[in-house]
């Protein structure tokens, strides 16, 4: 969840090979559902993408600003993806405290993505403190052509064995260039499964994901995914780079695979298990 996650998300899908030449009375309601299928499901990854990059930025300004209840006695390793962001907290003692990432009129970082507006975030407690929850909202920020919107709520979850954070998304709403919206809700449980005993380096950490998300058009049209198997964050890549997420319909489920664990921006999308068409994340 700390990686930098480019999520311009260009969707090089079309639905040939997943229906039958043959035009008949009974295909078109099939056509038409496998076409809400792919796009709902490009919705639900370009989101995925665009939380977690929120999420990274929320990560690195409380690691670089000591509020992760570590002791800074050792050098602090992040991947720099605040760039030109301004960075505040208050109070200066105690909790809650509140910060703000704010990226102004718009400004770009060092891998060419452009954010504009502000992240809040008020925290309880230190991040990696068990119980403690970080509540984060958005104020006209935008990732390059996308708009977000939402609530996202963190609770440490963490116990002596396994360290991690319950996510909870309400009222989320992706806005792009075009006007087209759709909304998302997601559960999800993030565990650490690499570089929790080095706090301040972050370019070792390695998160595995499970749980439910939610995608609904502006046509009314909804799917819900669950994740099969975890999906994978490393800090060092943009993107997910392994799992895999099962999309319902009524008639045909989509199987979005994030990949086999390599540092791209590359994922698929099949059909009932039919040949995959290739979603860009980036």
């Amino acid at each position: 969840m700390k990686t930098k996650n480019l999520v311009i998300a260009t969707a090089l899908i079309t639905i040939a090979g997943f229906t039958a030449c043959k035009k008949t009375d009974n295909s078109s309601p099939a056509t038409e559902e496998i076409t809400a299928t792919v796009d709902l499901s490009t919705d639900q990854a370009i989101s995925d993408n665009l939380t977690e990059d929120a999420n990274a930025l929320f990560m690195e300004a409380a690691t670089e600003n000591g509020l992760t209840g570590e002791t800074p006695a050792t050098p602090l390793e992040t991947m720099g993806i605040l760039g030109c962001a301004t960075v505040t907290v208050t109070p200066l003692l105690g909790f809650p405290k509140t910060i703000v990432i704010d990226f102004g009129t718009g400004c770009s970082s060092n891998n060419g993505i452009t954010r504009k507006g502000k992240i809040n975030v008020v925290l309880s407690d230190s991040l990696r403190k068990s119980g403690s929850t970080a509540v984060m909202t958005f104020a006209g920020y935008f990732v390059n052509k996308f708009q977000k919107e939402g609530t996202i709520t963190w609770t440490n979850i963490s116990t002596p064995t396994a360290k991690g954070w319950q996510r909870k998304l309400d009222n989320g709403k992706i806005t792009d260039s075009s006007g087209k919206y759709w909304l998302h809700t997601a559960l999800i449980n993030v565990i650490q499964i690499a570089g929790y005993d080095t706090r301040r380096n972050l370019l070792d950490d390695v998160f595995s994901i499970t749980g439910t998300s939610t995608v609904t058009n502006s046509k009314g049209g909804t799917r819900t995914s669950t994740i099969i198997a975890p999906l994978i964050k490393k800090t060092i890549c943009e993107n997910i780079t392994q799992g895999t997420k099962e999309v319902k319909a009524p008639r045909f489920n989509a199987i979005i695979d994030f990949g086999n664990g390599e540092c791209d921006r590359i994922a698929t999308i099949s059909i009932n298990g039919n040949a995959p068409k290739t979603i860009l994340l980036r």
